[in-house]
């Protein structure tokens, strides 16, 4: 019976001894082929404590999180420390192919990327927010992933690591940039993704939810789309330019806007209904967002 409670992997050589594999040649980052690899380790769930970059084909059987691969054509995906990969059938279908890239924390220590690396927002996407690749890109990719390998498959010296973290960064930047063209490219299932969240706003916003569980989060937003919060983030500052937050606030102005100027609520209960415990919240949001109190707002009309 496959093991259910995540196996803690916190270094190389442990992936290595796991899959069978010779010593790695550097002890804070690797790079494992995953073509005809087998996991005859009887481990399924796996929990990282290091950088994960993968490019896979053949990932039907595998999940990310609490998501599941559902393609079957090249991807790369991203984990940071504490994410979980589980897999199904020991782990590894026998027609996987590409690689893996583990990269310890302690390796970017003193570097440029130990905090820029926190940037890249898609090291928080699932696995259903993985990113497709070209034939063109994915031949760019692999050509720093060959070169970040021979690099530490060379003779370790003072200027090994500066050269691969350089690498590193050109990848994750070409990551990145493959990243908003697909924001751009995939429209119908992105501009699906705006269509829902336009009409779960409304929803909310024309409901009960505000007074009983004031102001929508991001959380809620995100969960209930079934994307994770970065991803949605990413998505609507690339099509919109604003990010899930101010979306959020769009709607609630629009709604304090209808309230203001149709009805003679006062501006206490209007705040009330939309979900605020104090008025001067309100008042402070609405006139940043407006450029007049909501008084104002209201005087505007008579």
């Amino acid at each position: 019976m496959a093991n259910t409670k995540p196996y803690r992997i916190q270094s190389i050589t442990e992936i290595h001894r796991l899959m069978g594999l010779p010593k790695p040649h550097h002890p804070l980052i690797g790079i494992i082929d995953l073509t005809g690899l087998k996991n005859n380790s009887g481990i399924d769930t796996v929990l990282f404590d290091l950088y994960v970059v993968s490019l896979k084909r053949g990932c039907d059987k595998l999940h990310y999180g609490q998501q599941r691969y559902d393609f079957d054509e090249g991807l790369m995906a991203f984990m940071s420390p504490g994410q979980i990969l589980r897999g199904e059938e020991n782990g590894v279908p026998s027609h996987l192919e590409g690689w893996m890239l583990f990269i310890h924390p302690d390796f970017l220590w003193n570097t440029s990327l130990a905090k820029k690396i926190k940037q890249y927002e898609f090291f928080g996407y699932s696995a259903n927010e993985a990113l497709f690749l070209s034939d063109k890109e994915e031949t760019i990719i692999n050509a720093i992933i060959q070169n970040i390998q021979n690099e530490y498959h060379s003779n370790i010296d003072k200027f090994s690591q500066n050269i691969i973290i350089s690498h590193l960064e050109t990848l994750l930047n070409y990551a990145e940039r493959f990243y908003q063209r697909q924001f751009i490219t995939r429209k119908i299932s992105n501009h699906q993704i705006l269509d829902r969240l336009e009409t779960l706003l409304s929803d909310y916003f024309n409901s009960d939810d505000l007074v009983t569980t004031g102001l929508p989060t991001v959380q809620y937003i995100s969960d209930t789309l079934n994307v994770s919060p970065s991803y949605l983030r990413s998505l609507l500052k690339t099509l919109t330019g604003q990010s899930t937050q101010q979306h959020i606030h769009e709607k609630l102005i629009e709604k304090a806007k209808e309230k203001l100027s149709t009805t003679d609520l006062s501006v206490s209960e209007i705040a009330y209904d939309l979900g605020f415990e104090h008025l001067q919240s309100f008042c402070k949001l609405f006139k940043t967002k407006t450029k007049l109190s909501p008084l104002e707002f209201r005087q505007s009309f008579n």
